[in-house]
């Protein structure tokens, strides 16, 4: 048996006896090495791993995870709420409009997924439990909104993206991520907006439990959740505008929430921003983790040539780029419902690069494709990592969600299948924003 299959074998057995993501890539790698190469070349693996992450665009991933963490913590969620609700009303499927519009919203400012599942979570499934939406429903609803922060710049998964793929311009992943993060997003409230109305959902003041947000007028609770509101302007404009690059954005984005939480909404104090501080380190330290001891991997599959002998398999496959497309987004796609986001590029982009090279695929539109197709993921069973925050939040089995994620996944793989089609939905704002796509 080759040194390839010994590696992968090794990675696959590792992943099904449990064995953490991470170490698993550590260990298969080792076993690539010493089966394919010496025992000597073991030595490489503290420089391997090193290297892979004394890279300077990865100090924004801890960075955006605090923002994350502190916006949470700062009362933004609330003030995001109260505000959707002063503009909508109470009307048939109106917490679901707002419960995906406040998803979208508190995705630029983190850029993660199961930060802003859990932050919004808290917030809306009480409200949408008076209302009469069932609590699986709501979870799935949230968990679902919460994984288009993964397209919303700033994304931490298309920072990671533009690093693992030579030549990308981060900016141009931002903004090329845009507009797809709203159409997912319109994706998943038209049916929940459907089925709100069918069955009868909310509709009245007082089945909405919004009292109190009803007697708030529009104009006070835009000016609470103004600083919310502005954060992402700050973000994407400062990048924009050239005041500071994407790395030096997620420093400004943590001062602005230390700043509102602190000063202007006042429900963080110094000690808080502490705890953050050692929050942000623990999730921070898991993700660079796997970016470390990937690099192990990395390193002996391009030394061996597996993912060389696995992308001239993939291409052998057949001529149809179409096809071979689908066949890379069905693989993703079963990939993000096992694994997280940074696994995926970090385990299957080596082998895809030169995929992409050989059909001449954008490599900004591909990697936006990527992306939808591991946000999908995020809410499917069975990992499902935003499912599982949402459901820990409402007290409700994760089986209770399957009927639910399934009919958001299709109305999502229709917004993937639509970028897909018409690559300028990705591609037109970056384009005429002038950077290199």
């Amino acid at each position: 048996m080759s040194a390839d299959a010994w590696m992968i074998l090794a990675f696959a057995g590792l992943l099904i006896a449990g064995v953490p993501v991470a170490f698993s890539l550590a260990l298969s790698g080792a076993v690539g090495i010493m089966v394919g190469l010496s025992p000597d070349m073991l030595a490489t693996m503290g420089t391997n791993t090193y290297n892979s992450i004394a890279k300077y665009p990865l100090i924004a991933i801890p960075l955006f995870i605090l923002t994350g963490l502190i916006f949470e913590r700062a009362g933004v969620a609330i003030r995001l709420v109260r505000f959707a609700q002063a503009l909508i009303g109470p009307r048939h499927g109106g917490l679901a409009l707002v419960a995906v519009l406040v998803c979208m919203m508190m995705g630029g400012m983190s850029g993660s997924g199961p930060a802003d599942a859990a932050a919004v979570a808290m917030v809306m499934l009480p409200s949408m439990t008076k209302a009469g939406y069932p609590k699986p429903f709501s979870a799935t609803l949230i968990a679902a909104s919460a994984s288009t922060a993964i397209l919303i710049p700033p994304s931490v998964a298309l920072i990671l993206y533009s690093i693992v793929v030579p030549g990308v311009d981060l900016r141009a992943l931002f903004a090329a991520g845009l507009f797809p993060g709203i159409l997912a997003g319109l994706a998943l409230l038209v049916p929940a907006m459907l089925v709100s109305r069918q069955r009868g959902w909310e509709g009245s003041p007082s089945s909405t439990g919004g009292e109190g947000v009803e007697r708030l007028s529009i104009r006070t609770t835009f000016r609470q959740a103004l600083p919310a509101l502005f954060a992402p302007v700050l973000i994407l404009g400062g990048v924009r505008s050239g005041l500071f690059t994407p790395t030096e954005a997620a420093v400004v984005a943590v001062a602005y929430g230390a700043a509102v939480g602190l000063l202007l909404t006042r429900e963080m104090t110094l000690k808080d921003l502490w705890e953050l501080l050692g929050e942000a380190a623990i999730i921070s330290g898991v993700v660079m983790l796997i970016i470390a001891l990937a690099g192990i991997f990395a390193w002996a599959g391009t030394m061996l040539g597996t993912f060389r002998h696995l992308a001239e398999w993939i291409i052998g496959l057949t001529d149809n780029g179409v096809l071979l497309l689908v066949l890379v987004m069905l693989a993703v796609l079963i990939a993000g419902m096992l694994l997280d986001a940074i696994s995926i590029y970090l385990i299957m982009m080596p082998i895809l690069i030169p995929v992409m090279q050989h059909f001449e695929w954008n490599p900004v539109w591909f990697g936006i494709l990527l992306a939808m197709n591991i946000a999908i993921g995020q809410f499917t069973p069975p990992v499902a990592v935003n499912l599982m925050v949402t459901t820990e939040v409402a007290k409700i089995r994760l089986e209770q969600t399957v009927g639910w994620a399934l009919l958001f996944v299709l109305a999502m793989a229709a917004a993937l299948a639509l970028v897909a089609l018409f690559p300028g939905i990705a591609l037109w704002l970056p384009t005429i924003l002038g950077y290199n796509v």
